[in-house]
């Protein structure tokens, strides 16, 4: 059932844009596999080879120390309402820090977000679709503003200073280019 692409086309962007959230996994050749849900509209599809997320801050930055690592990684979306079917695009990442060409390039396909602290990239090597029929028929409700409203409260200086000191390096001790001068 399952089928492979190229590259998306039309119906799998317009799928992409329907869908409240989506997962994000990548790796190092050694360490964990992070699986991490992302959601607050932060995905666009930029072309049918390329798309990009607006990183938000969070308890760690594994993607970035993936992506320093090789960036592998796929994302995921899937869809819970009566028509069924997951979408995942496999490839490799990039990491465009704040004041670097790639954020640089990138960030005006993005509202502001509060917490924001960088554009994660992905270079897509193929697509696949599948069905979708184990998902569960599920509703949603309304968007959290939780993460959001936590980043507004502590302003852009105490964001900074958690980036600083928690964003460095992942779970296993990898280097997430945090400290670097952005490319």
């Amino acid at each position: 059932m399952a089928k492979f692409f190229e590259a998306l086309d039309d119906k799998l962007i317009a799928f992409i844009q329907a869908q409240p959230m989506f997962f994000i996994a990548s790796a190092a050749a050694d360490g964990r596999v992070n699986l991490s849900p992302k959601g607050l509209d932060t995905f666009k599809a930029l072309s049918p080879l390329m798309c990009a997320y607006l990183d938000i801050t969070g308890s760690g930055n594994e993607t970035a120390a993936h992506s320093k690592a090789g960036g592998r990684a796929t994302i995921m979306f899937c869809s819970f309402t009566r028509n069924p079917l997951v979408l995942r695009l496999y490839g490799r990442t990039r990491v465009g820090r704040r004041g670097g060409a790639l954020w640089n390039e990138l960030i005006g396909h993005f509202d502001p977000v509060p917490g924001a602290r960088q554009v994660i990239a992905l270079d897509i090597e193929s697509v696949q679709t599948a069905c979708g029929f184990g998902v569960p028929l599920m509703s949603l409700d309304k968007a959290r503003t939780t993460l959001s409203d936590h980043w507004t409260a502590k302003g852009e200086k105490e964001t900074q200073d958690y980036q600083n000191r928690k964003n460095r390096v992942s779970i296993d001790g990898l280097p997430t280019g945090w400290n670097e001068a952005a490319p």
